[in-house]
């Protein structure tokens, strides 16, 4: 399993846990809620027994204290009181401002034959009065609570992934502009000495073939600190042949191949195509998706190097016939450390979308690909 693997487990593991909460905090405040309904019915109930007792008494009777202090308990609950025909007779726990609005009233009503039961109170003359009543707003707040927590958690989670992938982004970003310089640094100091050793090959007249394979290779090393120097500055870009830079790229990338892997195009060597590209870099893409083709072909096969000339954009096609890639990979094989080989850091893809997209404002994406057929890798540049 690679690092970016085990990253993509963590990220589940925490989602996972994230979710369990969410979900435990919603089922025991969903049972309180149920819980706390019951009691508001209870008390509802017993608002309406002590309506109940208050119309069994006579006029004389003076023991009902009790009774209305049972009536005022009801604090929280809205209720509305209601003859059979459904004419309202009293409310309690309304707005106070909209009690005498029969608008508002009705609609309350409606609500409450909706929300709950009605209660039935039989009166001592045996007619019947309905007592109709909704939740309070502190079981309300308390059933949309789990809802709200989880969309805090939600959004907590969110904020806290963009800001642990920007921070981690930043540093990724320290580390290969360092690694990069200090390479192009490193490099520097044996390439000066490999071309002052060149120069005293040239005056001893030693084989020219020599010296120009040396020199050769010297000026491959010049590029490759060239390139390495150019990670975490803005590269300058100027028109270039797109086709004499994407042949010069293909045919190192040939040279250095078994001769089972053939290469093919869509277009001549006599065709121009002239887009702001940096030319070091350019052809370090080149390089890197030709390489990662042969590597999925396993030294055997073509790769079919095709343009599509547009408008405004200059589509790059780099097609191989090798294992493919399952379509849950796609994205992930630009991640820095994501590798499918025994050696290697798995850095080639993730500096090539770097190249393309943050320093030719392009864009580098799997075109299409199908397992055990082959790959489509695409380069899109502005012209």
């Amino acid at each position: 399993m690679n690092i970016y693997s085990k990253k993509q487990n963590w990220k589940i593991i925490l989602l996972g846990v994230a979710l369990i909460i969410g979900v435990l905090t919603f089922v025991i405040t969903n049972n309180l809620a149920k819980k706390l309904s019951v009691e508001e019915r209870k008390k509802v109930e017993l608002w309406a027994l002590g309506m109940r007792q208050i119309s069994a008494l006579d006029n004389d009777e003076k023991n009902y204290t009790f009774i209305l202090e049972v009536i005022k308990n009801n604090e929280t609950v809205p209720v509305i009181l209601t003859d059979k025909d459904g004419n309202i007779k009293a409310v309690r726990n309304l707005n106070p401002d909209k009690e005498k609005d029969p608008e508002y009233l009705n609609r309350e009503l409606e609500k409450m034959k909706k929300a709950n039961k009605p209660i039935e109170i039989t009166l001592l003359d045996g007619n019947r009065d309905y007592i109709y009543y909704k939740e309070s707003i502190l079981l309300t707040k308390l059933f949309y609570f789990p809802i709200i927590q989880f969309g805090v958690i939600s959004l907590f989670l969110l904020v806290s992934y963009l800001a642990f992938s920007a921070s981690r982004r930043a540093e990724q970003n320290r580390v290969w502009v360092g690694m990069a310089k200090e390479t192009a640094h490193q490099l520097g100091t044996p390439t000066s000495s490999l071309m002052a050793s060149l120069e005293l090959l040239k005056l001893k007249n030693t084989d020219q073939t020599i010296t120009q394979e040396f020199e050769k290779d010297i000026i491959r090393l010049e590029k490759i600190t060239e390139r390495f120097s150019k990670i975490g500055s803005a590269p300058k870009l100027e028109k270039q042949d797109i086709v004499k830079l994407l042949i010069q790229a293909v045919n190192y990338i040939k040279a250095r191949s078994s001769k089972k892997i053939s290469f093919t195009y869509n277009f001549s060597e006599s065709d121009q195509i002239r887009v702001p590209v940096n030319a070091s870099l350019f052809e370090w893409v080149i390089e890197n998706l030709c390489k990662n083709a042969i590597d999925s072909m396993e030294g055997s096969g073509n790769i079919h190097v095709q343009l599509d000339d547009r408008i405004q954009f200059l589509f790059i096609d780099i097609i191989d016939q090798g294992k493919g890639i399952p379509k849950s990979k796609q994205k992930t094989i630009f991640q820095p450390g994501y590798t499918t080989k025994q050696r290697g850091w798995g850095l080639g893809l993730s500096l090539s979308k770097r190249i393309i997209e943050n320093y030719h404002d392009g864009r580098i994406f799997v075109n299409h690909s199908e397992v055990d057929k082959g790959t489509d890798m695409r380069i899109v540049l502005r012209k």
